[in-house]
């Protein structure tokens, strides 16, 4: 289906407000600068939901009833006092300690809705020294945005997904801490289905995999109350990220009492998770002591993943995690599928045997605004009905949105999808047809076939011949030898340590001048 061709006169909303609010930078670096920007499209949000529902408590001539907290958290609206609404801050944006009010205002909410605890910015605004000039043009450029136009949320979601994904790309490594991308998300989400359950992230960033998860269930008409979930994430600022992304939303999640690292300070020891969605640190060196958790109850049965990649100590960590019929879809480096450095090799025979890989996807490259090392997802499912393993190889989909950058369109998360289904279709022997495939008439199980190139559905013996290595090219039929590979990989992963290295270096000195910068104004002062 050929799409509409946009001129390059027309801007969205999201790219107009991006534009206004980007003035605002040049003082601020980005790290701190999302947090200011989503920090008031939160604020706006939430002060329109507000105004809203007292407008209806007057309209129904309950006047007595619109300062009782009640009247609204009965409604997932927050209830604001008069200090803490949009209308108030828009009123003194002008004055000189706008800053201080904002985060007055942000600080009373929370403290106000528990559900809030720990979610919103920090005096981020008076710590800062913003100009109040600057801060003003950007209240009045967000105070344009109706977030409640639509009733499902998706206008100030739509904003959020777009502001998360240009931060992204405006901070490079550091945009991956915090966001995986949408496309990314939505082929996880069609492939594992999460309808009914408990769904958990253990490295959850802004919540972008509970928001596709949901959007999910919305789209083949399923129930949001049927899905609880549960999340954790290690850096404050991200965690705060989470629960703001989540609240504007109005989804319920326990993402833990505080952020913390996942394999230290587990927030949910006990849980059983039915989906498993998740976008790991790649490749994370030295994530524990050579002498800590040796005898974690996560590795049991396992070897215990080595010091120098965690790659291992998280697929463990899942799999931990999983219920009995759980099933798993996460993001790892490539290399994940062939390391034998250390003990990997071992751990992954005995996933292989254990009878716990389901699939494995071959991503493409640029997919990632934070890093350029080559990427594949895992798919592990417990009580799983066949030994083979379906082998996909997408490196050839996807499209450029940006010279550095690919998307999947919706066709190419279907063909990845309903590929997976059908061959899952095939290997249960059922007859019923699964609700995300189309089966026409819906008198036949859609057939699944190997396609040279693209797909194989591998025996566990033709695992075996090659030596536990899980690399799809090597089972779909495209030349890709051992030798070949592993240089590239190592030359490629080589190659971007060295350059994320040189990009941390710079953003420190970037980091040093500003400061050097604002001590010798302080001193210019006095």
């Amino acid at each position: 289906m050929a799409k509409d061709k946009v001129t390059k006169t027309q801007k969205s909303m999201e790219e107009t407000l991006w534009e206004s609010a980007n003035k605002l930078r040049g003082s601020v670096e980005s790290s701190e600068y999302k947090h200011i920007v989503l920090g008031l499209i939160f604020l706006k949000f939430v002060s329109d939901t507000f105004e809203e529902r007292r407008e209806k408590l007057l309209a129904e001539g309950k006047e007595a009833f619109i300062d009782m907290v009640e009247f609204y958290t009965m409604e997932n609206v927050f209830y604001l006092p008069e200090n803490s609404r949009w209308s108030y801050i828009k009123q003194n944006s002008k004055q000189d300690d706008i800053a201080l009010k904002i985060d007055t205002a942000l600080a009373t909410i929370e403290k106000n809705n528990p559900s809030l605890k720990g979610a919103l910015p920090d005096n981020y605004f008076s710590r800062l020294g913003l100009d109040v000039s600057k801060l003003a043009s950007l209240i009045d450029t967000i105070n344009n945005i109706n977030t409640i136009e639509d009733k499902g949320h998706d206008v100030v979601g739509r904003v959020y997904e777009y502001f998360l994904g240009e931060f992204a790309l405006a901070e490079g490594k550091l945009g991956g801490q915090f966001y995986t991308p949408k496309s990314i998300v939505n082929l996880l989400a069609n492939m594992i289905e999460p309808y009914r359950g408990k769904i958990y992230d253990p490295a959850c960033g802004s919540g972008g995999m509970f928001i596709q998860s949901l959007k999910f269930i919305e789209a083949h008409k399923g129930n949001k109350k049927d899905i609880s979930i549960y999340g954790q994430e290690f850096t404050a600022t991200t965690y705060k990220l989470a629960k703001m992304n989540l609240a504007i939303r109005g989804i319920s999640a326990n993402l833990g009492s505080v952020p913390a690292d996942t394999f230290f300070k587990d927030q949910h020891p006990d849980l059983k998770a039915d989906y498993i969605m998740a976008n790991p640190p790649f490749n994370q060196k030295e994530w524990r002591g050579v002498n800590e958790l040796l005898d974690d109850p996560r590795w049991a049965g396992y070897d215990v993943p080595s010091t120098s990649n965690a790659n291992y100590g998280w697929i463990l960590h899942m799999v931990s995690k999983l219920s009995e019929n759980g099933i798993a879809g996460f993001v790892l480096a490539k290399g994940s599928l062939t390391s034998n450095s250390s003990n990997e090799g071992e751990i992954r025979k005995q996933l292989i045997e254990n009878n716990l890989i389901d699939a494995i996807v071959n991503l493409p490259a640029k997919l990632f605004f934070n890093t350029q090392i080559p990427a594949c997802l895992w798919f592990i499912k417990k009580n799983r009905k066949t030994t083979d393993i379906l082998f996909i190889d997408a490196r050839n989909l996807g499209h450029l949105i940006n010279r550095k950058n690919k998307d999947f369109s919706p066709e190419d998360i279907e063909q990845v999808a309903s590929t997976y289904h059908n061959w899952k279709l095939g290997k249960s022997g059922t007859k019923v047809p699964h609700p995300n495939v189309s089966v026409g008439s819906g008198t036949h199980t859609p057939q699944y076939e190997d396609i040279k190139g693209f797909c194989k559905s591998a025996s566990i013996e033709e695992v075996r011949e090659l030596k536990y290595v899980l690399t799809p090219g090597r089972y779909v039929g495209l030349e890709e030898s051992e030798d070949e590979f592993d240089f590239k990989e190592r030359f490629t992963t080589l190659q971007n340590e060295l350059l994320e290295q040189m990009n941390e270096e710079k953003a420190l000195n970037d980091r040093i001048i500003s400061n050097l910068a604002k001590i010798d104004m302080a001193v210019g002062d006095e």
